[in-house]
């Protein structure tokens, strides 16, 4: 970091190096490291945390604590016929913007102790429970977080204070019926069907045309071994979403209901579990307008957009589900990203790398402050 000349280059070195060495949930190791040898070049205090990656920061002194959060994980998936580690949702860019303002602030006169988050595996949707677990938002008022937005919600140049995500909840399960051969269909129970009745089951869920959600399948294996065997077994995947907790938690009683009806109606086993449950966003208004208010101080009013709905999700909400008295918000960047995020080959403007730097600098700063 002393040859880099600028704030500039500083931030995007650390980017180009977090870009080029993803590394997946829970094996976020030499990230770890890497984020700790900046830490120490920039002389800020820091603590690791007991069989699991990820470290916090934290700087300034009195009894109250702002908090920022930074995910570090990269996905796992195909690239160019590779499946490798792969940085296609932006963590690399999210830990870059927040060593940025703890670069920004770490010799700043703080009213509050600011800590520095960064968190293993959202990815998998745990890692922000056992944030908490491990005490990292003890004593914290406020929590802020921040993430690149796809250009369809976001154009460069634009900045909004809060995103309302969606909740999430995937299932995992399996049907256990009766092989038969292809001539004698009358003497097995043919999983096939059963996936087809679970199918129209889904689609003949209705909740209220207000709220937002969707249920799919999106995962059917069912193979008998050959193309006269009906295959008695199968397993599925489905993926859950919601706007609202509240609707995610109907879906989930109504699905379950739907199984256990199916099974009974064709006299097989179904058998499921419930996995990654990531809550839709609880934006506290407070924190929002003072990610507002320092948007508009470090950019311009110009620059300022409206808070975000987005059907995707983020393992970021379950600090205010486990925490209710927390006030978080987390800030969406533009930065003409596309494809989209978790595309393999995702790309966006570096520019959006310091207008996100400069608002959280602002923004823990501004909270720092309150009385």
């Amino acid at each position: 970091m002393g040859q880099v000349k600028t704030y500039e280059e500083v931030i995007y070195g650390w980017f180009d190096h977090f870009h080029d060495h993803p590394e997946v949930s829970w094996k976020e190791v030499e990230t770890t490291k890497k984020i700790a040898s900046i830490l120490d070049e920039m002389k800020v205090k820091y603590k690791f945390f007991d069989a699991i990656t990820g470290l916090v920061a934290e700087i300034g002194q009195g009894e109250e604590v702002i908090a920022v959060r930074a995910d570090i994980d990269a996905l796992w998936q195909e690239v160019d016929g590779v499946m490798r580690a792969n940085h296609s949702c932006g963590h690399d860019a999210n830990i870059s913007m927040v060593l940025g303002a703890l670069l920004q602030l770490k010799d700043a006169p703080l009213k509050k102790r600011i800590r520095f988050i960064f968190q293993p595996a959202e990815e998998t949707g745990g890692g922000a429970i056992e944030m908490v677990k491990r005490g990292a938002i003890d004593d914290v008022s406020y929590l802020f977080g921040v993430h690149l937005r796809p250009i369809e919600e976001l154009p460069l140049g634009k900045v909004a204070p809060a995103i309302h995500h969606g909740a999430a909840l995937f299932l995992n399960g399996s049907i256990h019926g009766i092989d038969a051969h292809g001539a004698r269909p009358h003497q097995g129970k043919n999983a096939i069907d059963v996936v087809f009745a679970i199918q129209q089951m889904l689609k003949n869920i209705y909740i209220n045309p207000f709220d937002v959600y969707s249920v799919k399948l999106t995962k059917i294996v069912a193979d008998g071994g050959s193309v006269n065997i009906i295959p008695g077994n199968a397993t599925f995947s489905i993926d859950v979403r919601a706007q609202k907790n509240a609707v995610l938690e109907e879906l989930q009683t109504r699905i379950d209901e739907g199984f256990e009806a199916i099974g009974s109606m064709f006299g097989v086993e179904v058998k499921w579990h419930w996995v990654d449950k990531t809550p839709g966003a609880e934006v506290s208004e407070e924190a929002a307008k003072i990610a507002e208010t320092s948007i508009i101080e470090a950019l311009g009013i110009e620059h300022l957009a409206q808070p975000i709905s987005t059907p995707g999700s983020d393992d970021f909400h379950h600090y205010t589900v486990l925490r209710p008295h927390l006030k978080a918000a987390m800030i969406g960047v533009g930065a003409d990203l596309a494809p989209g995020l978790h595309h393999p080959h995702m790309t966006f403007h570096k520019d959006a790398l310091m207008a996100g730097a400069k608002v959280l600098t602002n923004t823990l700063r501004n909270a720092a402050s309150l009385n």
